[in-house]
């Protein structure tokens, strides 16, 4: 990424216009073509060319040519079709060896920085089209922006981190507003807070100043319409990051007003989920009532759920009943409607993410989070039992009412997989992208898997026992006597549940070759 934004107008108002921009000798020749082609002279130079080509068709022999020209294809034999695909999958399999080779060394696709480089100025894609052609001001700044965004697009591509912080410095050699670099270096270079917050601000006032000149070019053309969009995420991404600074340093109150100041600014990115961050901090400063007014506009039926929001909100209703909560009790009087609540609230949130209490409970050790998360999955979990286990242990009781509960939610959902009750149901595929979010060394949480009481595993190996037994005395009656006797010789105690068994198999077997046999004349 890279920023840039539009000229001042002043410079472009002040240039004297060209009279016939196509015709202006100062511009090269890639500027006249894009003035012609974008001219209102485009469609008539069109049309002029199809009334050409039409008077020219006799002189040029163009039906004789384009009955050669079929007659050609239709000889084709398959052979020919067969080489000309081979020789297509090997140009392409070149291909892609040479932009695997290059990427892997410079980071970048060749394919897409010639496109961005070269073809798309020709094709009027980067602002320079909609400027004035002769300013030259306008020139240095679109080509300086180009660079910008060119050597930025390397730096956040770039795998090893000492190069992505090299070509961040370029960038800033480049434009000294650059906002991105000063982002990349705050995450990448700074090794404390206070670093990383002085880099922050300096991106604040550079992403300022970008997104004022891109709301002003706005209505310009497209690519000013998505620069802003672009510009406009940066901007809330840097100021979101200052906020969890303000937080990481104590400043809470200072972090709330940041983010309640970007969620009212810019109400439609609720994507970037600031309102989670926001929760953290005020339950930091135990100010629940602020908690489930946030819960209130968010925890939404057609909103995105996370494990933050399900698992506040069964956090605030365990509050009012877990100090006085006694498992017995509730056994011996029932449960009240308050504490049917809290229940239900945490066996929604145990459904969402089966994994949060197990580091809560701290049944599990927990480890840092990583930098990406998935949601339902244990990386979700580790995240958010990370930051916020302290809100957990502050209220009494907490942590015990839902060790009492939480495992009841399986027995409610009897086939996660296939049925859910509140949600859809459990992803299958969290655990394979767990694996690769999540360090080596780290064990995976899975979904618990419903054990069978010991009654059904008594059961079916007693009935497979018996099928077994007369199936084999069905067929080596002999040889099952034989055992028969010796075990009962070796063991009497077992010798009537041994004679029970062959007199039941017994009875089958001559069941079954009284019905099979022929009758009798």
């Amino acid at each position: 990424m890279a920023d840039r934004g539009c000229s001042g107008e002043a410079a472009a108002a002040g240039a004297s216009p060209a009279p016939v921009p196509g015709l202006n000798p100062t511009l090269g020749w890639r500027e006249r073509l894009r003035a012609g082609l974008a001219g209102t002279g485009a469609s008539v130079w069109f049309v002029a060319g199809l009334g050409l080509l039409y008077a020219l068709r006799i002189p040029l022999r163009l039906c004789e040519n384009l009955a050669a020209v079929t007659v050609f294809l239709n000889s084709l034999t398959p052979k020919f079709y067969v080489a000309l695909t081979g020789t297509s999958s090997l140009i392409s399999g070149l291909i892609f060896v040479f932009e695997w080779w290059y990427f892997h060394k410079h980071g970048t696709s060749f394919i897409e920085q010639v496109s961005v480089s070269h073809l798309q100025p020709l094709m009027g894609g980067t602002e320079s089209s909609i400027s004035e052609p002769g300013s030259p001001s306008r020139n240095r700044e679109s080509e300086t922006s180009r660079q910008n965004l060119s050597v930025m697009q390397k730096a956040w591509r770039e795998r090893n981190p000492p190069a992505r912080i090299k070509a961040a410095y370029q960038a800033l050699e480049l434009n000294n507003d650059c906002a991105t670099a000063y982002v990349l270096l705050a995450e990448e270079e700074a090794t404390t807070i206070v670093d990383a917050e002085k880099l922050f601000k300096q991106a604040l006032k550079a992403g300022e100043t970008i997104y004022r000149q891109s709301q002003q070019c706005q209505h310009q053309s497209p690519q000013h319409e998505a620069q802003l969009r672009r510009d406009t995420n940066v901007l809330v991404y840097i100021k979101r990051r200052l906020a969890m600074c303000a937080r990481k340093l104590g400043r809470i109150r200072e972090a709330v007003k940041i983010m309640r100041d970007l969620m009212k600014e810019f109400p439609p990115l609720t994507m970037l989920n600031i309102h989670e961050n926001l929760l953290e901090s005020l339950l930091e400063l135990q100010a629940y009532a602020d908690v489930q007014a946030v819960l209130a506009k968010y925890d939404d039926i057609s909103l995105p759920k996370s494990a933050a929001i399900c698992y506040t909100a069964a956090l605030l209703k365990t509050r009012t009943v877990s100090e006085k909560f006694s498992p017995e009790t509730a056994s011996r009087r029932g449960l009240s409607t308050a504490e049917i609540n809290a229940v239900e609230a945490i066996h929604r949130a145990v459904e969402f993410n089966p994994h949060v209490p197990k580091y809560l409970l701290e049944m599990k050790s927990l480890i840092l989070p990583p930098e990406h998360i998935l949601k339902r999955g244990d990386s979700e979990a580790i995240a958010y039992a990370f930051f916020h286990l302290q809100h957990w242990k502050r209220i009494e009781g907490a942590l015990n009412l839902l060790q009492c509960t939480w495992e009841g939610t399986f027995r409610m959902i009897p086939h996660p997989l296939e049925k859910g009750h509140l949600f859809y149901p459990y992803p299958s595929c969290t655990e394979m992208a767990d694996r690769e979010l999540l360090p080596t060394f780290h064990h995976v949480s899975v979904y618990p898997k419903k054990e069978l009481p010991l009654f059904i595993h008594f059961t079916a190996g007693f009935c497979s026992s018996t099928a077994m037994i007369a199936i084999l005395t069905h067929q080596f009656p002999e040889i099952m006597g034989i055992f028969a006797k010796a075990v009962s010789l070796c063991h009497p105690g077992w010798s009537v549940v041994v004679r029970s068994q062959l007199t039941a198999a017994s009875a089958s077997c001559i069941q079954q070759s009284s019905c099979f046999s022929p009758p009798s004349t």
